[in-house]
Formats: C-alpha cells, structure tokens, sequence
C-alpha cells in the first residue's frame, strides 16, 4: 500500500515538474525570446498597448484636451510657403514687357485676354495695349459684364473683331501676338499701372459714340479714349 502511495506521489511529483518545466502551453519556460511562444505574448500586449494609448488620444481630442506627454505626436508638414513677388525693377513698361518670357501656354481665357490685345490694339504704343487688356478684365471683374475674360470678349456687340461669335484666325508666328501674349499676362498681374485704370470702356478717336457723354473721360493713349 505504502509502496502504491510512493510511487503516485513520485508520478505526481514528475507531472507538477513538467508543468512547471514546459508551461502549461506546451512551450519552454526558459526558451528564448525568439521563440514563437512568448513573442506572439509580446505583439498581443504591444497591441493592447496601441490600442490603449489610441483611445488616450481619441479621449483628448473630444474633450479638448493635449494629448499626453508620452505619446510621440504625428509631424504636421506646413504648406509650402507662396514665393514672394519679386520687386519691380523695370524702370519702364517697354522694359519690362522686353524682360517678360513669352508664356508656352495660354489657357482659353488667357487667349481670349491676349487676342482682346492682338486685335484691338497692336497698332498702338505698349500702354494702349495694357490698357485694353485692364479694361478686358475690369470689365470681368465687374457684376456689369460677364465674369470671365472671354465672356467680356464675346458678349454680343461689344468688340468689333469678333463676328460670329468668333475671334479671327491669329498669326501666331507674329511679333504682335508674342508682344500681345506678354501683355496678357503682365495686364492680369497688374505688374504695371496702366494710365487708364479703372476704364471699362474704349473707342478710336476717329468715332464719337453717343455713349461717351454719360461716362467720365480717364485718358487718351495714342489713337484709343478711355471711360469710366
């Protein structure tokens, strides 16, 4: 009898150490960090913490409140700064319209703006021109007239070069058009003040409309008259 108690309790005995040796997972109680076992612990718990440390700042950012200290906080990037306007240093208009890169480009409306220019007026002096291309878009930026460049040049009536609604066809390989293309864009910018600013309307000198009674005279440049 006390031989069957010794030999269960040595049977008891060994179990409780293999327990003890190998976990109750099956798994080495002295592996090494590498081992399946206890990383997968290591991830879960890294985990949770995630988690918890997610809620900490979820929590902070509805209450209002910073989140804390110990949480290593996204970096926010700031929008690249608008470079600054480079200061005029063209002594005159015919300077900086020579100094001017012709634009590649031109989108529908700077085309319209710039062929506004071409055809009304490159027979006039570089400050005529600018000032048709002011009026142009003073007239676009005005609630009396249509909001886009080329619907100020197309509105019926108004220019006319355009007949059918259509601008004609533009020598594009012309000195003119190049001129009128870097006037559009300095007009746009308003790089230069144009001795008729503020002017919504224009006419040759050779007519006298009835019109130009009820408006205020701003300028003569060259063979054009500009109103306000």
């Amino acid at each position: 009898m006390s031989r069957k108690v010794k030999g269960a309790s040595v049977l008891s005995l060994v179990a409780t150490l293999g327990v003890i040796l190998l976990g109750t997972d099956g798994s080495s109680a002295f592996a090494d960090s590498d081992v399946a076992g206890p990383v997968e612990v290591s991830v879960q718990e890294d985990a949770q913490a995630e988690s918890a440390v997610d809620t900490q700042v979820e929590d902070a950012a509805v209450s209002g409140e910073a989140a804390p200290a110990f949480i290593s906080q996204p970096v926010v990037q700031p929008l690249p700064e608008k470079p600054e306007v480079a200061p005029q240093t063209a002594s005159s208009l015919r300077e900086l319209v020579a100094a001017s890169p012709v634009p590649d480009t031109l989108d529908e409306q700077m085309r319209c703006l710039a062929g506004a220019i071409y055809f009304e007026s490159k027979g006039e002096p570089l400050a005529g021109q600018l000032a048709v291309g002011r009026v142009i878009i003073a007239r676009a930026e005005s609630s009396r007239f249509p909001s886009s460049y080329c619907g100020v040049v197309y509105q019926r009536s108004q220019f006319s070069f355009v007949r059918g609604g259509r601008m004609p066809a533009i020598n594009t390989g012309s000195r003119a058009w190049q001129r009128a293309k870097k006037l559009a864009v300095i007009a746009r910018d308003n790089a230069w003040e144009s001795q008729a600013e503020g002017a919504l309307f224009f006419h040759a000198n050779y007519v006298s409309p009835r019109w130009k009674n009820k408006l205020t005279r701003l300028a003569q440049i060259d063979n054009h008259i500009f109103y306000r």
